[in-house]
């Protein structure tokens, strides 16, 4: 079975791309057009029931994101390759380091969700957990992570982009995977470089949720901030997200 994804770029340095919940393999803003397609070659991977793989169903875990980044890189023939993850995509790097540490070369975690999992209140796991059904709840957490300073259009914007491009169960059963599975104890030691990016702007997954978790738990990460940004910095602040990611890039293997 071919696994749903794009690729950009045909550089010798190899990357797999796992999207944030709200996400796809088109989720990336100016990413894709901005990359160096003579250093780099990405692999956007799509989620079962995401983006080119709406049709297709699964348990929707961490470990099926992770066993079909493997078999994505074994269609691609990539025997190593690093991964950046945004958002629930950052928990699921984590657990594809765990599940085969030998092939990754390197991790960026943009907003990422730490691989334990986050706390979450009785009112924030309804306006979560309501959000597979309801776009008004979409539309809520896309603000309260932005700092609610996108005018409305732009948020409705991203809801569609978010229905479009996700089946509503599909969505709904991966919050379960990313918000409530802590492990960490199962990641080994990491000897890549780990870098992180975060809005300052974003109250969830921003510079204080990063050094409460990945920076407690990696000590050896490091942590760039963007100061005009949420948790979409990609198309929020595309110049200053392009300028730490490059960086980050540069200190691939």
């Amino acid at each position: 079975m071919s696994i749903g994804h794009v690729v950009v770029g045909s550089g010798p340095v190899h990357l797999i791309a796992l999207h944030g919940w709200f996400g796809s393999a088109e989720g990336w803003g100016e990413l894709p057009q901005r990359l160096a397609r003579n250093r780099y070659t990405v692999a956007f991977l799509d989620y079962r029931g995401y983006g080119s793989r709406q049709d297709e169903t699964g348990d929707y875990t961490l470990a099926e994101i992770s066993a079909d980044t493997r078999a994505l890189a074994d269609e691609l023939g990539w025997d190593s390759y690093a991964l950046i993850g945004h958002s629930m995509g950052g928990s699921a790097m984590m657990r594809t380091l765990a599940d085969a540490p030998e092939r990754v070369t390197g991790l960026i975690g943009v907003s990422p969700v730490p691989p334990t999992g986050l706390p979450f209140d009785d009112d924030s796991w309804a306006l979560f957990d309501g959000a597979a059904e309801s776009d008004e709840n979409r539309a809520a957490i896309i603000g309260f992570t932005t700092g609610n300073v996108q005018p409305d259009a732009w948020v409705q914007q991203m809801v569609r982009f978010s229905v479009a491009n996700s089946r509503r169960d599909a969505f709904g059963a991966h919050l379960t995977s990313w918000a409530t599975t802590d492990f960490h104890e199962e990641v080994p030691a990491v000897e890549v470089p780990l870098r992180l990016i975060a809005g300052a702007r974003d109250p969830a997954l921003g510079p204080q949720t990063c050094e409460a978790t990945w920076l407690q738990l990696y000590p050896g990460a490091r942590l760039d901030v963007i100061e005009d940004a949420g948790h979409y910095a990609m198309y929020e602040s595309p110049d200053a997200f392009m300028g730490a990611l490059g960086h980050d890039l540069d200190e691939l293997p």
